[in-house]
């Protein structure tokens, strides 16, 4: 729905959950969370099923966005507003369940391990929404059954694989800014015969993209309130300093006099003349919002190619294949470089005293200048290439029927990235250089002595501005990189199930699955080589490139205990164990056990107890390392504001290193900041592999029941309890992170990584991978299905699905307090989608409300502090708290099925045009501090599909 209220909360398949009759057709099936076949579909661990019905209501056309809706979803690492992002993920989409990391959920598709990058996403753009029949999430870890990764839960996407005849459909829709059009379109023909069937489709998706100008929320870094405070101190107008102070002749900053202020427009005096030029700083003209060249929200294009096929060749045998090819191509845009003399402190380049350009004849100069003449675009293109073929079948053990399955998989995920707007420092080097006006009248590399050929060098005015750079060069500047990823993963699988024996008064059959499974993964990101040797001012980055292999092998015992006795009309245990062998760290063993009893026909009581593990991935273990310019704020700083020296153990620990009582984190102009994390002006050092990293353990537990009284037709409840804890946490930790454990938490370790300039700002950082520290959530999820009795004027159904989130908390290490984010931005207390369906004859509507529960956020001063003295249990961000009350979002869609095998359905997400409030957590300063999982504004859409 609009809302997204999963049908199938209570039942693996809404269908044959709320209709007794078609229960009775069913044929045994596997159902995620477990490998026996069975014909109950009510299982023992929550599952949520989204069919293709539900997809269509949400006019939603990717399935990110369609699970984004979840209520235990949390918010993406990698969103599409997270442009600033570097990293090759950026541009996917990811389900990040329970808030415990994209990575820690484990995506299937028909039951299989879908592609992952090196790093363990896996890019949920790839699969078109309208090939899927249903979407199954299990709400619990299920590394007994899966192996690694299924930490937070399972979501198992189950594709078309019988279809007769042929069906197109379009949708196609947009925002009421007149921007982030979508546009999906699909083609599928089918044919199914008695010992054969086959499915071909084709799909094409595009979403364009939503500028941050375009909006007041998105248009500054720190929102529309603090617009001045989110200007950078680095601007499209000169400024130049003396390189070496000890031999200058003219000494301190200047900045070139020009028009305009810090939207970027005006123009700039003659650089060449040093009577053009002021000191200080003129605030706010002298600085540059760089949203004006931000992307909110990235541009994708999907096309995709999809196949699969099965033929009978007996009662026992059946041979099965799929194929899938799909191109995801995205774009990322961010304001011109920030370039100064030391933007790559291994290779600064200084202005030349003998350049035409210089003020300041004979004497180098140190710059700064925002190029914003050319904007730093990445074009992205993912090529993800997937095939599964097996055989499977059923054999007679007996009165049992054994059902086995035996294949291979092939996954295959490249990455190319294309980016433009870094600067190349060999050739700027060179146009910054010694330069002079030839006898033509134009300005040339070298001296007239030794002269460059212009062919060769073109010299850059760079502290003039843009209205005095010629094409020539800053094409001469630009640096065209390239970079190319692939992560192969190679699967071998072979199971089998199927009934043992009849337990004491025919309480049932206790049946088991087993199996074997051998993965080999490999894969290699190889970065542009100019920017790895450290020669642009992209980030320097090493190669990665590593393959490990895990061989595993699993068992399953279902046992029925209880059956039709007082109290029991129902009572079974499953138990579950697998073990696992990796070649890069050794074995490990994972248990599962689950519980289900029904003292009565109308309810049903269920639990888990589960051991699971997350391996470390080859970039986890093998990563090169990447520079990187890290927002953060310094506990040293004296204002509230930004640092912690409120805490006497920060305030002593900064004394120790020598700073004064006034001591202030600055930006390039060596201005104090005045807001939270503020991007660093010199580079740190992220992200190395660790070849003696160990897995990630975890222990879940779930308790809940599913109650469906007899005397009200069509009602079901559902409540769970779930409680997950991870130890020996796999993290890449941040700048914040590490300042913090170093100053408010006194551990020495973090005080190492890092070290103070002459001014005493933090320089040369270093923040890696290690197994530290340990997560822990739990929380309560409660829905409803009430199919109200049929009325002469139509049918009704009501459905809710909530989540409440007890606790979210994180320890860095042992010893460390523990910090609960719960409550706070990105993990509100209460997530709730209800949702009310109408169908009467061939129309049918749709009414969806979601719901994002209060939270509290940084406080930004006392005048945007409600809660100025909150110091709450394990609060993460000092004293003083800004509660921001709850969002409710509400869509619409109306429908009708055409006498022509058609249907068309209008829709409005967001009717109300509810605006998302400024939240300072976020750290991204291209969305204007914005959830980037939240609307924007109304959004409207319109769908057609067509079957032949």
């Amino acid at each position: 729905m609009g809302a997204l209220v999963a049908t199938g909360s209570v039942f693996a398949q809404d269908a044959a959950g709320s209709n007794p009759e078609s229960a009775k057709k069913l044929e045994t099936v596997t159902v995620t969370g477990s490998r026996i076949r069975s014909v109950d579909v009510e299982t023992a661990q929550p599952i949520i099923t989204v069919t293709q019905a539900d997809i269509q209501k949400t006019g939603l056309t990717n399935v990110g966005d369609i699970l984004q809706n979840l209520t235990i979803t949390g918010q993406p690492t990698f969103s599409k507003s997270a442009v600033l992002t570097s990293n090759t993920e950026e541009g996917g989409q990811y389900a990040n369940l329970y808030n415990l990391g994209e990575n820690r959920t484990l995506v299937l598709v028909n039951g299989k391990r879908w592609m992952t990058s090196l790093a363990g996403y896996t890019d949920l753009s790839t699969i078109p929404a309208t090939l899927i029949d249903h979407i199954e999430i299990l709400k619990d870890g299920a590394s007994a059954i899966y192996g690694s990764d299924a930490i937070a839960g399972v979501i198992n996407i189950i594709l078309k694989d019988h279809f007769e005849g042929a069906a197109v459909s379009g949708q196609i829709g947009q925002n009421e800014g007149n921007d982030g059009r979508q546009q999906a379109y699909s083609f599928t023909v089918g044919s199914t015969g008695a010992k054969s069937s086959i499915v071909f489709a084709a799909t094409y998706n595009k979403t364009d993209p939503v500028w941050a100008k375009s909006r007041d929320i998105t248009d500054y870094t720190y929102g529309p309130n603090h617009i001045e405070d989110g200007l950078s101190s680095t601007s499209p107008w000169g400024r130049f300093k003396p390189a070496d102070p000890s031999t200058a002749t003219v000494t301190g900053s200047h900045y070139l006099d020009h028009t305009g202020s810090w939207n970027g427009q005006g123009e700039g005096a003659d650089s060449t003349q040093l009577s053009n030029y002021h000191s200080p700083a003129n605030f706010p003209d002298d600085y540059y919002n760089p949203s004006q060249q931000m992307m909110a929200q990235l541009p994708t294009e999907l096309k995709s190619i999809f196949t699969s096929g099965s033929y009978t060749f007996n009662d026992y045998v059946t041979f099965k294949a799929t194929g899938m090819y799909s191109e995801r191509d995205s774009s990322t845009q961010t304001a011109g470089y920030p370039l100064n003399s030391a933007s790559q402190p291994t290779f600064p380049v200084y202005l030349s005293g003998q350049s035409f350009y210089n003020p300041v004849p004979g004497q180098d100069e140190f710059f700064y200048r925002r190029i914003v003449e050319m904007p730093r675009v990445s074009d992205e293109s993912a090529k993800s290439f997937h095939f599964d073929a097996g055989f499977e079948g059923a054999f007679q053990v007996g009165k049992y029927t054994w059902n086995w399955d035996a294949g291979f998989g092939y996954n295959k995920y490249d990455v190319n990235t294309i980016g433009t707007g870094n600067i190349n420092l060999l050739h700027l080097q060179s146009a910054l250089g010694p330069s002079f006006l030839n006898g033509a009248g134009v300005v040339q590399c070298g001296t007239q002595a030794a002269p460059i050929a212009l062919s060769q060098c073109v010299p850059f005015n760079i502290l003039g501005g843009p209205t005095a750079s010629t094409p020539q060069a800053l094409n001469y500047i630009n640096a065209l990189e390239q970079s190319n990823l692939q992560s192969l993963i190679k699967d071998y699988t072979a199971n089998i199930t199927g009934g043992l024996f009849e337990m004491p008064g025919e309480a049932g059959t206790v049946s088991f699955a087993a199996g074997v499974e051998h993965r080999g993964v490999s894969g290699y990101d190889y970065p542009d080589e100019l920017a790895s040797a450290g020669f642009t001012t992209d980030l320097a980055a090493g190669a990665t490139v590593g393959r490990y292999n895990t061989n595993e092998v699993y068992a399953e015992l279902n046992i029925p205990v209880l059956k039709d006795l007082p109290g029991a009309k129902s009572l079974s245990f499953d138990v579950a164990s697998r073990y696992s062998h990796y070649s890069s760290f050794g074995g490990t063993t994972n248990n599962k056990y689950s519980f289900q009893w029904m003292p009565f026909d109308d309810l049903m009581v269920r639990g888990t107890f589960a051991k699971g593990f997350r391996a470390p991935t080859l970039a986890d273990t093998f990563g090169g390392g990447s520079q990187t310019f890290d927002p953060y704020s310094d506990p040293c700083d004296t204002n509230p504001t930004i640092g912690s020296t409120s805490n006497p153990t920060v305030a002593k620990a900064c004394a120790a290193a020598g700073l004064p009582a006034n001591f202030h984190q600055t930006d390039t102009n060596g201005k104090p900041v005045s807001a939270p994390d503020t991007q660093g002006v010199t580079p740190f050092n992220a992200g190395a592999g660790n070849a003696y990293l160990q897995p990630e353990h975890s222990i879940s537990r779930t308790a809940g029941f599913v109650y469906s009284p007899s005397y009200v037709q069509g009602l079901d409840f559902t409540l769970d309890y779930y409680h997950i804890n991870i130890t020996n946490v796999i993290t890449a930790i941040s700048a914040d992170y590490v300042l913090q454990q170093c100053y408010v938490f006194s551990v020495q370790n973090y005080c190492n990584q890092f070290s103070r300039d002459a001014n005493g700002q933090v320089v040369g950082l270093n923040r890696g991978n290690a197994n530290l520290g340990s997560l822990d959530t739990s929380g309560y999820t409660f829905g409803v299905h009430y199919r109200l009795p049929e009325f002469s004027f139509g049918k009704f159904v009501v459905t809710l699905d909530s989540n409440y989130l007890s606790n979210y908390t994180t320890i860095s290490t042992a010893g460390a307090p523990p910090q609960d984010y719960a409550g706070t931005y990105g993990y509100p207390r209460v997530r709730a989608n209800l949702g009310l369906d109408y169908t009467k004859g061939n129309w049918g509507a749709t009414w969806g409300l979601r719901y994002y529960g209060a939270f509290r956020d940084l406080c930004w001063d006392d005048t945007e502090c409600n809660e100025p003295n909150y110091n709450g249990h394990s609060w993460p961000y000092g004293v003083g708290a800004n509660r921001k009350g709850a969002i409710i979002y509400n869509d619409a869609q109306a429908r009708y099925e055409l006498p022509w095998k058609a249907n068309i359905a209008f829709g409005i997400r967001n009717i109300f045009d509810k605006h998302p409030p400024t939240t300072y957590s976020v750290n991204n300063s291209s969305s204007g501090l914005i959830d980037p999982t939240l609307d924007l504004d109304r959004y409207f859409y319109l769908q057609y599909n067509q079957r032949f």
